[in-house]
């Protein structure tokens, strides 16, 4: 950020703070288990419904990874009232669009609709839940689907397998371990009995959370949630007790290849801990202060000033159980992957021996209250935060007061948690080389 709209943009940003409106909800269990959240917002004729369900690539056999993501196709095939390859028809057809999305944690699915159409969402989600047909006709299709979904995002992109060496080598017992997209030898392994069985263990409503924000009648929503989520079952309940992993207390060096890329890339990762901690927090600062735009700190002296890096960028990636924290950059003709590092953790030292600057401070608080008020500026971005807070942290109400934890972190907390991470005895420093070099 030039020096000349500093001010101003603490100004207009500070504007912002004070017109964020806080997001109103209710929220309360059915009979069955299942989490309910309503947020009304009358101002566009619109609704989201949307479900998540407490399950990810973490939740899976280890000789069966993949499970959970390719749920999140299988369960599009159809139920026992909507034909097979209807489901994105009806959705369509009635003004509206939908997806679904799978991470480690959690599967996520939604469908966004003109409000006088709320029922058929409701409708639509518990017949997913309720009915669902997991049969080998529908198995056999989705595996070809994930299989091309792997090959495009992963085996034939650039830096595809970036993220999957990252995490073999910063976990060695807990399933994080692993890939969301799984290893598509154990879903051809995979019988249907053992698909239907992972439906009927991880899809019931006591492992689920349902939203409807948007133009909504509460009273009328709730009759309608009742009438058609309330009759299902209640699931057997889901014990989780995950290894714990052993403290990294040398570097770990480790190479990776890719024959999809001719430029190699470095990168150091720390083990951190989990997104609901405070710390998780104060790294996601400190990504920024490294890496988030032009005139962060790696940026400009790596890229704009010395022009040693076509790229760089720090990552805080905070999962349920645990984070990891990267940061990588691509190095610009002859510089060394060595020399990258070397720059990089002179930025980390003096992170951990002084105090950034205040003007620095003042400008990531600015950052992370525009980013507060634009989560929270689509009723479907609203689902999403709603869902997410309940479900993975355990306190709906951080879609409101979650800036506060940033606002309240300090220059002298950033210095200490830098330190406490980001050792060079406490990571992994991977070579993503071409694989010609091999």
């Amino acid at each position: 950020m030039k020096k000349c709209l500093f001010s101003l943009a603490s100004l207009v940003l500070a504007g912002f703070t004070a017109t964020a409106q806080e997001v109103k909800f209710e929220e309360y269990d059915l009979d069955n288990g299942m989490h309910v959240i309503l947020h009304q917002d009358n101002a566009a004729p619109v609704v989201t419904t949307s479900v998540m369900y407490h399950v990810g690539a973490k939740d899976e056999n280890p000789e069966r990874t993949g499970f959970a993501h390719f749920f999140e196709h299988l369960l599009f095939e159809g139920t026992k009232h909507i034909p097979r390859g209807e489901w994105f028809t009806i959705v369509t057809s009635n003004g509206g669009s939908n997806n679904a999305n799978t991470t480690d944690d959690r599967t996520y699915y939604y469908e966004v609709f003109p409000s006088n159409n709320l029922e058929l969402g409701l409708w639509m989600e518990s017949e997913r839940l309720m009915h669902p047909i997991i049969n080998q006709i529908g198995v056999d299709t989705q595996n070809e689907v994930v299989k091309e979904e792997k090959r495009l995002r992963v085996d034939n992109s650039p830096y595809g397998k970036f993220l999957e060496n990252v995490k073999k080598h910063m976990f060695k017992k807990h399933p994080y371990k692993g890939t969301t997209i799984g290893k598509m030898a154990h879903l051809d392994a995979a019988t249907l009995e053992e698909f239907q069985a992972f439906n009927k263990k991880f899809y019931v409503p006591n492992n689920a959370v349902l939203v409807v924000a948007g133009d909504i009648d509460i009273a009328s929503a709730k009759q309608m949630i009742e009438a058609y989520f309330g009759p299902i079952p209640r699931g057997k309940a889901i014990a989780r007790n995950f290894p714990k992993e052993d403290p990294i207390t040398a570097p770990i060096s480790a190479k990776a290849y890719d024959s999809n890329i001719q430029i190699p890339a470095i990168i150091t990762a720390y083990r951190t801990p989990s997104f609901k901690a405070r710390d998780a927090y104060v790294l996601d600062m400190i990504s920024n202060y490294l890496s988030s735009g032009k005139s962060s700190k790696l940026y400009k002296k790596l890229v704009d000033e010395k022009k040693m890096a076509l790229q760089v960028g720090a990552i805080n990636l905070s999962q349920e159980d645990y984070g990891t924290y990267i940061i990588y950059g691509l190095p610009l003709g002859e510089t060394k992957l060595e020399a990258i590092v070397a720059e990089i953790d002179e930025e980390i030292l003096k992170l951990q021996s002084e105090l950034i600057s205040e003007k620095d401070h003042q400008k990531l608080q600015n950052k992370f209250e525009n980013q507060f008020v634009n989560s929270n500026s689509s009723i479907s971005g609203i689902a999403n935060s709603l869902a997410k807070y309940y479900m993975l942290y355990g306190n709906t109400n951080l879609i409101n007061n979650e800036i506060d934890i940033y606002r309240s972190i300090t220059r002298a907390e950033i210095q200490a948690v830098a330190k406490k991470y980001l050792q060079t005895n406490q990571r992994l420093v991977l070579e993503y080389l071409p694989e010609d070099n091999k």
